[in-house]
């Protein structure tokens, strides 16, 4: 259904309005019905992507805005499943049911731990501690990346600006770290004895992706700044060869909302827009509800031109599970999306949603509290489709009014960055100071893979598989023990991968290998269809993958990087 659209900027509330059936312009553009580009496949010939799924024909589908706006999504794949899943790229992970034909097992879910000496980045100078608003030195989604060129730590964030803000709005600083734990702030040339590294823009969000698949090294890093100030917020794109220099590439996007951001997609090659889009239903509601506008594009300057919040490019509200704020009613559209960052992660993109649960600005004011905005997790194998079955918060706000994360906590670019046996996921959170916000950095740490586990004592079976790795590696967690058995498409077991055969593994290991009494290598079952049994005994079974290497890399992605990982962002020798 093709809709025609008024909106009008509620400047105060810096909020897109649109809605149906009146015709009008946003932020001075003319509002014509945007046409997004057909997606980049990476295919096997038959219209298939990457992992055996076959996209719609409409692509990306058109939801119904009216009918959607508070039931979220529920991905097409997990209904109608491939008849054959491939697993070459990247570690298996149990986020959902996709890989999973029968099982015994519980699914369990895990959240990152909070480090005990947060915040590890804070307001201390000046142009970080004077803000309209208070101090502020924090990534605003931003940017924090392992360089593996240079073996370094990057952290690019939001700070209040001091003598250097334009009115309300702050400065973009660089900071770096030799662990990821411990930050300087370098003094460079972009003005004179700060880290200040791009300011005279009235900015809001900014996207920082450091693009390891770039060919070209002057465009590396990629900044898609949100800024313009109220009213006028737009896209605009900057390219860099070191993350400090930027070029402005003059392509700004159509008008769009705060808290905007964009995401790549490697598996198919696409860059997308994270579009905000608070959503009046009806004419005369008094509420918004906080929503998010969807488009893909394979050149990034070309689809920064055209990205524009519209209506006809819905894509999710809030699910009907959210969690309310504790404290205050919800006549007000809470809870609602605040924002979307997402990164691919093995074999899935990984999604960190920002909820906002109220209350609003004007209410924050008078009562002296911070809004209560908490990331949550979803999984994509497509990266249009989420899959949230969890509802509990995975960066929590804590309680305490005196701690660095009492409100508003909000997800960063880049995370996250694995560290050895660790993933390491940076967030920002808000305490009030003296009636003013006082915003800084933290830091929480997950075992590798370590979303969710497939647990207990019993059988798991997969979907059919095909493969062209040569070695089985699992992340377990074996208390007891665990067996695996290989299978071929009739279900039959594959003489000399037995059960019995297997060399039953018990401990604790994030890349353990398996192997049989006769067998170690499954160079002979190459593209061939296989399930794989497992046989779990008091164990976590965390994730499995085929790998070419008895190294065990992956070729999955390595989201932000980390140490001894590849400089092409990708886990392979």
């Amino acid at each position: 259904m093709k809709i025609n659209v008024y909106s009008t900027f509620l400047c105060a509330a810096a909020v897109l309005t649109l809605t149906a059936c009146e015709k009008g312009h946003v932020g001075g553009s003319t509002n014509s019905p945007i046409k997004p580009s057909p997606p980049a496949t990476v295919d096997d010939g038959a219209g298939l992507q990457y992992n055996g799924i076959k996209l719609p024909d409409a692509w990306p589908p058109q939801r119904n805005y009216q009918a959607d706006i508070r039931s979220g999504m529920s991905p097409f794949y997990l209904e109608d499943k491939p008849n054959v899943i491939n697993i070459n790229v990247g570690r298996q992970l149990f986020v959902d049911d996709f890989l999973i034909a029968s099982t015994t097992l519980k699914r369990q879910y895990y959240y990152p731990q909070y480090i005990a000496n947060n915040p590890i980045l804070s307001p201390q100078e000046e142009w970080e501690l004077k803000g309209v608003h208070g101090g502020f030195a924090a990534p605003f989604s931003d940017g924090v990346w392992y360089d593996e060129k240079e073996k370094l730590f990057k952290m690019w964030y939001l700070a209040a600006g001091g003598q250097y803000r334009q009115g309300e709005y702050g400065v973009t600083c660089y900071a770096e770290s030799k662990d990821g734990i411990v930050w300087e702030k370098p003094k460079l040339n972009h003005i004179a004895g700060t880290n200040i590294v791009k300011y005279n823009t009235k900015r809001d969000a900014s996207s920082m992706w450091l693009d390891k698949q770039e060919s070209d090294n002057s465009r590396r890093y990629k900044l898609f700044e949100v800024s313009g100030g109220a009213g006028n917020w737009k896209y605009h794109y900057y390219t860099s060869a070191d993350g400090k220099q930027w070029q402005d590439q003059d392509t700004p996007s159509g008008a769009i909302v705060d808290r905007s951001t964009v995401f790549k997609n490697p598996f198919r090659k696409v860059w997308a827009w994270s579009m905000r889009h608070n959503i009046r239903l009806k004419k005369g509601d008094k509420y918004t509800v906080r929503a998010r506008d969807y488009m893909e594009h394979t050149d990034p300057m070309v689809g920064n031109r055209l990205a524009k919040a519209h209506l006809n490019l819905f894509w999710f509200g809030p699910w009907q599970e959210e969690l309310k704020h504790p404290h205050y009613n919800h006549d007000d559209g809470s809870p609602g999306i605040y924002n979307l960052d997402a990164i691919p992660y093995e074999s899935i993109m990984l999604g960190q949603f920002t909820i906002w649960q109220g209350p609003e600005n004007d209410v924050c004011a008078s009562d002296g509290v911070i809004k209560r905005n908490q990331v949550m997790i979803g999984y994509s194998r497509d990266g249009y489709s989420w899959h949230r079955k969890d509802m509990t918060p995975f960066l929590p706000v804590d309680e305490d009014v005196a701690k660095w994360n009492n409100g508003n906590v909000q997800s960063v670019v880049g995370s996250p960055l694995i560290v050895g046996d660790n993933l390491y996921f940076y967030v920002s959170g808000r305490r009030l100071v003296n009636k003013g916000e006082f915003v800084s950095t933290g830091l929480a740490t997950l075992r590798r893979d370590g979303f969710v586990s497939m647990s207990g004592s019993g059988e798991l079976t997969t979907e059919k598989l095909k493969f062209d790795g040569e070695y089985l590696f699992v992340n377990a967690n074996a208390r007891g023990n665990l067996a695996i058995e290989l299978l071929d498409e009739n279900n039959n077991v594959i003489k000399g991968f037995s059960k019995d055969d297997c060399i039953m593994f018990k401990g604790n290991s994030t890349k353990q290998m398996v192997t049989w009494k006769t067998n170690s290598s499954l160079s002979g079952l190459k593209n061939k269809l296989i399930r794989i049994k497992f046989y779990c005994n008091d164990a976590d079974l965390y994730a499995f993958w085929m790998s070419p290497w008895k190294s065990g890399e992956s070729r999955g992605y390595t989201a932000g990087g980390g140490p001894d990982l590849n400089i092409k962002g990708i886990d392979t020798k």
